[in-house]
């Protein structure tokens, strides 16, 4: 496997006070909030930056050069598009055409994610066409390709639980591997019970 012809893209956010995981925020405050975001974000940059992949960031507002992303790992680029399919499509269709042979994106809000679930995705693409990682929420965590397939963008209700369905829909004719289901973090929900985000919650537990 040519590892050179493979490239993750990740998309984030700015982890700017009121900016960010609004809906975890409606709960645990804006400043917790930004602070669980740079929690993820780090374990982000720890399950990417020894990955055998090329990496770009791809940032919503603007691009940070001296940040937690590694300007010698990771190649910064900002989102461009109206909605999330169209950015998503923006980012896959430029990886092609720059040679990737496999692409893989993922957000930057998985705890639940690993190296090696990344090398596996990736694998899975030996074999298979396309590979999607489902979200508990009814969206998707994951999604590779070999070859771009511009109707997984179009016609989404982003941020529903339709996603995914609707994705796996426009690939009913396709080879595609469906990893094992993840949850991502939105909601105070997600995190309440799990230890690692525990120093961000105490102010809640009073």
């Amino acid at each position: 496997m040519s590892e050179k012809n493979n490239l993750l893209l990740i998309f984030t956010r700015n982890p700017e006070l009121g900016k960010c995981k609004t809906r975890l925020a409606a709960t645990v405050g804006d400043t917790a909030a930004l602070e669980i975001y740079k929690f993820l974000l780090e374990h982000t940059v720890s399950i990417t930056q020894e990955l055998n992949a090329q990496k770009q960031v791809f940032y919503s507002e603007s691009i940070w050069e001296n940040d937690i992303w590694d300007n010698n790992v990771y190649q910064k680029k900002l989102q461009k598009g109206p909605d999330l399919g169209a950015r998503m499509l923006v980012a896959f269709q430029d990886g092609f055409d720059s040679g990737f042979e496999k692409i893989i994106i993922i957000g930057s809000d998985m705890y639940d994610l690993s190296q090696g679930d990344l090398e596996k995705a990736f694998s899975k693409l030996e074999d298979h066409e396309y590979v999607i990682g489902p979200a508990e929420d009814g969206g998707y965590y994951l999604l590779g390709m070999k070859t771009l397939k511009k109707e997984l963008f179009q016609n989404k209700s982003w941020g529903m639980e339709t996603v995914l369905q609707n994705t796996l829909k426009d690939l009913e004719k396709e080879q595609v591997c469906v990893l094992p289901e993840k949850n991502d973090v939105d909601l105070y929900e997600d995190i309440k019970d799990i230890e690692a985000f525990q120093p961000f919650l105490k102010h809640m537990k009073k």
